[in-house]
């Protein structure tokens, strides 16, 4: 019977530290690994362990002061594999740079850590690049961190990993098929709780050695990227270079340590804006739901699986707790009140209705099965309270997410966990309505989207834009272009195979004055595809300004001009301001290249010219 895997935390370092100089002795075994609860469903797998110590996922973490001397041994105890590993070398290093260890045998690694980062070591058993590590040995991957010198050790560290089988004709009848996300080792809702209380600040490095790249998102805070990078470099931005985000595309293979203050009090997620890696698709036993609140599992109303975290910040001491929805700041005027339909319309994709939202103005609603694609333009103030009424015409729960907002847990539209104790925001049941209060605190572009069901709901349109103006400002749509991109049906159908381009298959034109400046504010809501957008002049790729990423505005140190090209993973927004020199023709060249079934649009721009004055 193989070993039982241990879920690394990534709390402690391995080996031996002493006078400068690391002692580590690691093994490749087989082992049987639970990845979501201890009683569920086990994997075989290939694992790191220490020697003489329990196998791991993620591998045991390696945590040094830079200029350490490390001395390791790495035995593969596999009977029948070659093991090849990578990331046991001096940084910065070349990709192609490995160890490869005979089945039965021992190698040595010597290498001094020179460089301050977040890397990490992995290896496999199938001569196969990092993305191509399927199932058996897909979680041969640990940390690796470098730290400066005098460094206090107050950040976590959390690896990413994929497992998947597909039942074909080689696994036909055998129970180990299937897939599973995890962070260190477990999958929602067995991932690590988090408390912090209001005003601390919380620093995290994310290491994604697996096949598939992760846009992870952090519910109503941002955070700072300090550093990029992969295993065998990092690049540590300097202060005023560091992107202020509320999601962070890692790509396979990536790294990325991020930043932030938890601000408010409340519950919050954060999570792969995948929508399948946060679904009971990702998932080897039957999810009920996503828990009641952070003391316990529970079945709360939003299921979800895989890459998700859970968070609760509590009050500083001495301080007024929030309540719920019914909290308003009694010093300011009363809320503007918008009131937002949440309908279907039969037939819109195949067999499929589709899904969409309709602001009500006046007294009458609107034909039932009357629905916008992405949803109306919501145009707020900044430091202007709202209150939205989401009134649900479906036959089936839903909810809304104010994607990068700061603002009260309670109106962040995760079912069942946002708020705090027992007061949960509920789901809302067909028939019903829930009012979300909140003000916004910055100007920029944001997303209002379901966060239920969201591989089907999403798909059928439950998405779209929310830009807040400066206080005294107004959305000015002769310079605005608003490009949302999201996905054309949903997103566990077989025939979904393109995007949707503000609504469209084919793409409506854009018509914009040369001479004259634009601000382009480009959505990426597809839930299944990162989305390559480049501003094309023929067969040239133009030249454009970075304004604002995920609704916050970039120092002037970040808005240098440069190439028109920009890779988004789902749950991005960025700003561009773009002026064309002269009349003509342009492209925004639309593509999710990075797929199985890879598409490709093009959304005109006519360029016309100035009037005469």
């Amino acid at each position: 019977m193989p070993e039982r895997v241990v879920a690394n935390q990534n709390r402690t370092p391995a080996g031996r530290l002493r006078n400068g100089v690391l002692t580590l002795d690691l093994e490749v075994r087989w082992a049987r690994w639970w990845p979501e609860s201890e009683h569920g469903p086990s994997r075989p797998v290939q694992a790191f362990a220490e020697a003489g110590g329990e196998p791991l996922i993620p591998g045991p973490l390696i945590r040094v002061p830079v200029g350490t001397e490390i001395r390791a041994t790495i035995h593969n105890a596999l009977k029948d594999s070659t093991v090849i590993l990578y990331g046991l070398r001096v940084r910065p290093g070349s990709p192609n740079d490995t160890l490869q260890i005979a089945p039965g045998a021992t190698r040595r690694a010597h290498l001094r850590a020179d460089r301050a980062g977040t890397y990490y070591y992995w290896g496999t058993s199938t001569h196969s690049t990092i993305d191509e590590r399927p199932w058996l040995d897909s979680q041969l991957a640990g940390g690796f961190i470098i730290d400066p010198p005098d460094t206090k050790r107050s950040d976590r560290v959390f690896v990413l990993g994929v497992w998947e089988r597909e039942g074909d004709s080689s696994a036909a009848g055998s129970p180990d098929t299937g897939g599973v996300m995890v962070i260190n080792g477990k999958a929602w809702p067995h991932t690590e709780r988090f408390t912090f209380t209001a005003g601390d600040s919380v620093d995290w490095r994310w290491i994604n050695p697996s096949g598939s790249s992760h846009p992870m998102h952090l519910h109503g805070f941002y955070f700072e990227v300090e550093s990029r990078g992969d295993w065998t470099r990092d690049t540590i931005y300097s202060p005023r270079l560091r992107p202020l985000e509320v999601t962070e595309l890692i790509l396979r293979g990536g790294t990325a340590r991020l930043r932030w203050q938890a601000a408010r009090a409340g519950n919050w997620i954060f999570h792969c804006h995948f929508a399948v890696h946060i679904s009971t698709v990702s998932s080897l036993e039957p999810v009920e739901g996503m828990g009641a609140g952070p003391e316990g599992l529970g079945h709360g109303p939003h299921r979800m699986a895989g890459l998700v975290l859970g968070i609760q910040v509590r009050p500083r001491p001495g301080s007024t707790p929030v309540a719920g929805s019914d909290h308003v700041n009694r010093a300011r005027p009363d809320p503007r009140q918008l009131r937002l339909l949440v309908q279907s319309s039969p037939g819109r994709f195949g067999r499929n209705p589709g899904m969409g939202y309709v602001l009500q103005e006046g007294s009458v609603e609107p034909a039932p099965d009357s629905i916008q694609i992405p949803g109306p333009p919501l145009i707020l103030q900044r430091g202007e309270p709202v209150a939205v009424t989401v009134v649900n015409h479906l036959d089936e729960p839903t909810a809304v997410h104010w994607h990068g907002i700061e603002l009260e847990s309670y109106a962040d539209g995760v079912p069942g966990w946002s708020g705090a104790g027992s007061h949960l925001a509920p789901v809302i049941e067909p028939g019903d309505s829930f009012t979300a209060q909140f003000t916004p605190p910055r100007a920029g572009t944001f997303i209002y989207h379901t966060h239920l069901v969201e591989t089907r709901q999403m798909g059928l349109g439950l998405y779209g834009p929310l830009i807040v103006v400066e206080p005294g400002s107004h959305f000015v749509a002769d310079t605005e272009r608003i490009v949302v991109v999201g996905l054309a049906g949903p997103s566990d159908a077989a025939d979904t195979l393109t995007g949707l381009i503000n609504g469209r298959l084919v793409p409506l034109p854009l018509e914009i004055t040369a001479g004259r400046p634009y601000r382009f504010r480009l959505i990426n809501i597809d839930a299944d595809h990162r989305i390559l957008f480049s501003l094309m002049s023929g067969d040239s790729l133009g030249a454009w300004r970075p304004a604002a990423k995920d609704g916050a505005e970039l120092p002037a140190a970040q808005r240098t001009e440069r190439p028109a090209r920009l890779l988004t993973g789902p749950g991005e927004t960025a700003d561009f301001d773009v002026s064309a020199a002269h009349p003509g023709e342009l492209e925004l060249e639309i593509a999710a290249p990075y797929t199985n079934r890879p598409w490709k649009t093009a959304l005109p721009i006519h360029v016309t010219a100035q009037p005469n004055r």
